[in-house]
């Protein structure tokens, strides 16, 4: 296995990220902030309960946590809501491509290469619900807040702006970044009201825990029911674009056995849910009356071998990763649904993904367990099973496990992972804390675990898919400081970022970044990963795996890179992984000068045989339309159908 580093972040990297943010504040402060409206908080129209033009969409929970940012907070319900009441400088199109929303910009386009600048030009009449701009603060507040906070999604872009200036009083917004970066489209999705959010308490680790503070799209809650489990969204009287069609949407919790008889009897007009094999069935069983398809969430469904306490231990590791049956725990998690045919082989690249080619290695683990070759890796680590448990010096193999709470599919995976590493001979303990902010705000927070908070071996966890998959993995497998002095990990180019990276504002980020080997999906190509240079199932030859033994938190402490006068880095994601020899390449891919497809046929090899990341699935939510709701157009991931509410209408039956 390759050496990485894992465990608690350096004071540098600490003292970097406070003194940008320093920055950032003075240069957006010299100017003064646009007036906030003085005006009553946002009107909406009251349609009576249960009204026929109300909209009710059925969804698994609406349970709290409601932050589109937040790692925690992933869920359909979250994502709906986040579509629906908060402004995006780009969505994404029919095609699943990104567009500019011009119901908030008026442009965004590059105007400079050296450096690489965006100009973002905001709608004179985009105001948030309570009357105040959407400004330039608001695109500040979100840089801020992502480049800084632990447990957020898709980091690693913010992490490359160096200077946020504002002009025309706040409606344009100058963006310069520290290296070109193809992927800007992808940020500043999902804004959020900074002169509420700053006031929140406990702040941004409590922000949307419950509701919204203000909105700035079509709608606007009226009642968050937890009791009844329903959040009631109303037209947004307020919002300067055309309004919604409908006068009320409701998302109501759903109790899949009763899934099928709401929607045949038209108590529920859609529904957005995950489904088991016999809930599939019965929505298929409704006939013409409801047409039904499939939704693929934007995360893959991981499990996390994080290289800190004992899993530093690259034998350990690699062992541990060889005792576990990756089948089961797909069947687990997708309990005989969809979810199941979209399983996940590549760490970059998610199956929904046009250009999706499994990289998993053909015959050794993770695609077969192979319990020969983790009894001899635990052996030469020194263990013995003894009565049917591993120990060394007396003491168990003991390993905790942690997942985002009770929430499906993960608490299933965990519940399969824990069965069979008990019956491989290893203690299991519980360490999933009372809540998912928890989890990934502390517990796999990049750095040092604070307030006693509990060492987790393994996490399973969701894996986010954004629309540039080279800032999907800068974020997911990525080091901090994102970008330090030296080459840009292409060996013979020079690191102005140029060629494909720099874009002239006109191409998307699709075009300006290629997956690797440049096929299409076709059918499940899980099983199609080439394996070369992979050793048969279940041999039992060594392949180097225990190279890395104590480059775990001890490494990380020192902040060994190879270099002893380069810049520490350090882990920078839940999978408390970072490969210096590595990062250079991510970066080099996320800022263009190297094509995804090249980098990605050195870093999926890597990641593979670093055994920190088991791909399972993609989750997949079943899509239910009555024939008495109109508007309801393409689904694109993230949004999802939810991208036309403001188009939705009860047609006439």
């Amino acid at each position: 296995m390759r050496a990485i580093v894992g465990g608690r972040a350096g004071r540098n990297a600490v003292v970097l990220v406070f003194a940008l943010v320093s920055v950032l504040v003075t240069a957006c402060t010299n100017m003064p902030p646009p007036p906030v409206v003085s005006s009553p908080i946002a009107e909406t129209s009251k349609a009576a309960p249960g009204d026929s033009s109300d909209i009710a969409v059925a969804v698994d929970s609406i349970r709290g946590g409601y932050n589109p940012h937040n790692l925690a907070d992933q869920s359909t319900t979250t994502q709906a809501l986040a579509t629906m009441l908060l402004p995006s400088v780009f969505r994404p199109g029919e095609d699943g491509k990104r567009v500019l929303d011009e119901r908030l910009m008026r442009s965004a386009e590059v105007v400079a290469h050296d450096p690489f600048t965006v100009s973002y030009r905001i709608r004179q009449d985009a105001s948030w619900s309570d009357g105040a701009p959407i400004a330039v603060e608001d695109f500040v507040y979100l840089h801020e807040a992502m480049r800084s906070q632990p447990g957020v999604v898709g980091a690693a872009g913010y992490r490359l702006i160096s200077e946020i200036r504002p002009a025309d009083g706040g409606k344009r917004v100058d963006v310069e970044f520290s290296e070109p970066y193809p992927g800007w489209r992808t940020l500043f999705d999902h804004l959020l009201p900074q002169h509420l959010m700053k006031d929140v308490p406990g702040g941004w680790q409590n922000a949307l825990s419950g509701s919204f503070p203000a909105y700035g799209g079509p709608f606007a809650i009226t009642t968050v029911d937890s009791a009844r489990g329903e959040i009631v969204l109303e037209r947004n009287e307020r919002y300067w674009e055309e309004p919604a069609a409908v006068d009320r949407v409701v998302l109501r919790r759903t109790d899949p056995s009763s899934l099928a008889g709401a929607l045949g009897s038209g108590t529920d007009q859609l529904a957005v849910v995950g489904t088991d094999e016999t809930g599939r069935q019965r929505l298929d069983g409704l006939g013409d009356d409801v047409s039904v398809s499939e939704v693929p969430r934007p995360y893959v469904v991981s499990t996390l071998l994080r290289p800190v306490a004992t899993l530093a231990d690259g034998q350990v590791r690699e062992a541990v990763e060889a005792l576990i049956d990756r089948d089961k725990l797909i069947e687990a998690g997708a309990a005989g649904g969809p979810s199941g045919y979209e399983r996940a082989g590549a760490h970059a690249l998610a199956p929904s993904d046009d250009d999706y080619s499994a990289t998993l290695p053909a015959k050794a683990s993770p695609r077969h367990p192979q319990p020969r070759k983790a009894r001899r890796l635990l052996e030469e680590a020194g263990y013995e099973r003894i009565a049917g448990t591993w120990t060394r010096d007396g003491r168990p193999l003991s390993l905790a496990l942690a997942a985002p709470g009770e929430r499906q599919p993960f608490a299933a995976v965990v519940d399969e992972l824990s069965r069979q590493l008990v019956e491989a001979g290893i203690e299991v303990r519980d360490a999933t804390p009372e809540s998912s902010r928890q989890l990934f705000n502390r517990v796999l927070a990049p750095g040092e675990n604070s307030d006693g908070a509990v060492q987790v071996d393994i996490a399973v966890v969701g894996r986010p898919v954004s629309g540039d998959p080279a800032s999907t993995l800068a974020s997911a497998y990525g080091c901090v400081p994102l970008v330090t002095s030296g080459g840009d990990g292409d060996g013979d180019g020079d690191s102005d970022g140029g060629g494909d990276g720099g874009g002239d504002g006109d191409e998307t980020p699709d075009e300006s970044s290629e997956s690797a080997g440049g096929s299409t999906k076709e059918g499940r190509p899980d099983e199609t990963g080439d394996g070369s240079g992979q050793e048969g199932s279940d041999t039992g030859e060594n392949d180097g795996g225990g190279d890395d033994s104590g480059t775990g938190s001890d490494g990380a402490e020192t902040g060994e890179s190879g270099d002893p006068d380069s810049t520490e880095v350090q882990p920078a994601n839940p999978a408390a992984y970072c490969d210096p020899d590595l990062q250079s390449i991510i970066v080099a891919a996320l800022t263009g000068s190297k094509p995804l497809d090249d980098a990605l046929r050195t870093v999926e090899p890597a990641l593979w045989e670093a055994g920190v990341t088991i791909p399972l699935f993609q989750p997949i939510d079943t899509m239910a339309v009555t024939t008495d709701v109109d508007g309801i157009g393409a689904a694109p991931m993230p949004a999802g159908p939810f991208a036309s509410a403001v188009e939705w209408s009860r047609g006439e039956n």
